[in-house]
């Protein structure tokens, strides 16, 4: 048995504990510090950090978007907690700008994206909080009576909008926007709202940006396929079109994200843009007259991010992902000289932007054991200064930090992965003590385990109640190379399961755990890889946990709702139904009844935002537990309410990972004789 003590809150009251399932309907717990999940924090072990703790460590500066400078550098913005923050870049002072700058529903299609005009006087946003998504402007200038900035809705749309870029004088912003459909590329003037649209191709199109004389104005067009990008130049009502750019062969599964925009340089000649086009996500510069061919900046066979203009247009900020550790680097205009700002042995330096006079950068820093923190550089000495952080004093202190290892799998591959292990556990926390073993599955398939905190925070959890987790970038994850990351293409389930089934093997190496207690577990990608490991490699685990996962893969062109995810299966199993046996191979719903490992489902109950269709509970996680009940297995489900098809709320959280311990404890710590 475990040392490590149980928390109190049994399966009693959330599943059926014989063979079949239950759907718990109970109200949500909110989103507050206290309710039922928060009680059940006083279990944590000693010296361990509690779940409402864990859930807590959430960066404020570390979402999806970049912090952005006011264009006098008096202050940077970033979205904290749902609401638009900004930190004095002088005294560090915090202040919150505007509250509820809510998004939701908008799935890879858009975030609040908060840009400064150029002269300083408004904040622009996306947000669904009048009822539908639209632009929003928060204003830097006037305030009303209680001394509180006034926000203002620019567009009455109602349709997402993504990609937010200013023109040079500060009168328009361009989006791109699905008022009739499909992302077309539009303009709205401020501060009327008048709007103005330019494109209608049927294809998707986005991530405008400006030529710095704002004669012209770029964005991106995708084909049908989300593979093949086009950067097309109109003038600002639409006119005279001229493509740019032509990039292949980079599936774009965000709906154009991953690609984004590409950057004019401050001189107005040359284009920057992300490629995969040598086989790694590198940076590419092209003359915006077409001149010549596009050439790498910065050559690398490492995938890179985050690039950035200087100010004056003689420097390319940019990170670089060298197996999970993110540098932030610089790169000349013409590629010739190359400095490095900051190189961690450990963490991520992400999200740099340039301050408006050129001579700081702001970035972000984080670990697998502390969040994102907001740093300013001084390129002239180096000196880098934290200027904002949300992590509380002792928090992340508790946490310890996994090991990088790798291990062998089939065809000659090695899987590159984390290992967090009990505190003090390695070979053992007591001579001949053995714990066990969880394999984690990323989501995706095309992520990876890295060194970003948000990765790793939920494992800390179980590894300090006593469990050995193991995190494989198995084949099909990004941060490899193409090659690498199309090995899985056609064969889901099977050849990224022997990935799996080599880290179990290497797991049973170890000398502190027990080889014959072994979970899978992961969410979304990492779900379906659960559900493919109990049934098409019966009895290899002894639990299972499916957190939002699909089963069956032909329902994604039935009953999933984003297009995304159609667009992933298309690229990576092929179009369908010419390709349907290769779906039916996929789908671990067809060999339900191989299943031996009692295994728990878990997803979200489904509730869409209002302007969103909105149906019952989502049937893909459902539907694999209904038939486990089927053939008499040993299955778990539960829907958290007030979520998606993901739980992603706070107290949402804290109850899942508590449920999970239970599972866990009850169907690997728990002793049968001869076994």
């Amino acid at each position: 048995m475990s040392k490590f003590p149980k928390p109190p809150g049994p399966l009693v009251a959330a599943f059926a504990l014989t063979a079949g399932f239950a759907c718990q309907s109970e109200a949500p717990a909110g989103a507050g510090t206290g309710g039922p999940a928060a009680s059940m924090d006083a279990s944590a072990p000693d010296g361990a950090i509690s779940a409402a703790e864990l859930v807590d460590l959430t960066a404020a500066v570390g979402g999806s978007h970049p912090p952005k400078w006011a264009p006098d550098g008096s202050r940077i913005t970033f979205v904290s907690g749902g609401d638009l923050g900004a930190v004095d870049t002088e005294t560090g002072a915090f202040e919150v700008l505007t509250r509820d700058l809510s998004l939701s529903g908008v799935g890879s299609l858009g975030a609040p994206q908060p840009n400064w005009s150029p002269d300083g006087q408004w904040i622009a946003y996306t947000s669904d909080k009048s009822g539908a998504p639209d632009i929003w402007l928060w204003s830097a200038l006037e305030r009303d009576a209680s001394r509180v900035s006034i926000d203002v809705q620019l567009t009455e749309l109602s349709a997402r909008a993504n990609g937010l870029a200013w023109s040079p004088d500060g009168s328009r912003i361009a989006f791109s926007g699905d008022r009739f459909g499909n992302m077309d590329i539009w303009t709205v003037s401020v501060p009327d709202g008048q709007l103005h649209r330019l494109t209608d191709d049927p294809l998707y199109e986005g991530y405008p940006s400006w030529t710095p004389d704002g004669s012209r104005l770029l964005y991106v067009r995708m084909d049908d396929r989300w593979v093949d990008h086009d950067v097309i130049e109109v003038d600002p009502d639409g006119g005279n079109p001229r493509t740019v750019v032509r990039d292949t062969g980079f599936f774009d599964y965000r709906a154009g994200r991953a690609f984004a925009s590409a950057q004019v340089s401050p001189d107005g000649e040359t284009v920057l843009f992300r490629s995969q086009r040598s086989g790694w996500l590198n940076f590419w510069v092209a003359p915006r007259d077409g001149s010549a061919e596009p050439r790498r900046i910065a050559a690398s066979d490492y995938d890179q991010s985050d690039a950035r203009w200087s100010p004056d247009g003689s420097w390319i900020s940019y990170t670089e992902n060298r197996d999970g550790v993110h540098s932030l680097r610089l790169v000349s205009a013409d590629g010739s000289k190359h400095r490095v700002l900051v190189d961690p042995e450990v963490g991520a330096a992400l999200r740099a932007e340039w301050a408006p006079g050129g001579d700081r950068v702001s970035y972000t820093m984080e670990t697998p054991t502390r969040p994102a923190e907001l740093f300013v550089m001084d390129l002239e000495s180096g000196e880098s200064t934290l200027v904002h952080s949300e992590v509380a004093a002792g928090s992340a202190e508790k946490l310890h930090m996994p090991e990088k290892v790798s291990y062998p799998s089939s065809d000659g591959l090695t899987i590159e992965a984390y290992l967090h292990r009990p505190p003090g556990a390695a070979g053992g926390a007591e001579p001949g003590e053995r714990f066990p073993g969880v394999m984690w599955i990323h989501g995706g398939p095309t992520s990876q385990f890295d060194d970003q905190f948000r990765r790793h925070q939920q494992v800390h959890f179980f590894a300090q109640r006593g469990y050995v987790v193991l995190m494989p970038n198995i084949r099909g994850s990004s941060g490899y190379g193409l090659e690498f990351e199309d090995l899985n293409n056609g064969c889901w389930g099977h050849c990224d399961l022997e990935d799996v089934l080599a880290g179990v093997d290497y797991l049973k190496t170890l000398p502190d755990v027990d080889p014959d207690r072994i979970a899978v577990t992961g969410t979304s990608y990492g779900g379906i890889m659960t559900m493919d490991a109990v049934a098409f490699a019966p009895g290899v685990f002894q639990a299972a946990i499916a957190l939002s996962g699909y089963g069956d893969m032909t329902d994604f062109h039935t009953r999933v709702h984003e297009l995304q995810h159609i667009k992933l299966l298309e690229y990576e199993l092929g179009p369908y139904p010419e390709n349907r046996d290769v779906y039916l191979n996929s789908s671990a719903i067809l060999k339900a009844h191989q299943v031996t490992t009692p295994t728990f489902v878990i997803q979200g109950e489904g509730v869409a935002a209002d302007w969103r269709l909105r149906e019952g509970q989502p049937q893909a996680a459902l539907d694999f537990a209904r038939k486990l009940d089927q053939h008499y297995k040993i299955v778990r489900y539960k829907a958290y309410p007030g979520e998606g098809y993901y739980v992603y709320g706070r107290d949402n959280t804290i109850q899942k990972l508590h449920d999970m311990l239970d599972f866990f404890e009850e169907f690997l710590v728990t002793e049968i004789e001869g076994m």
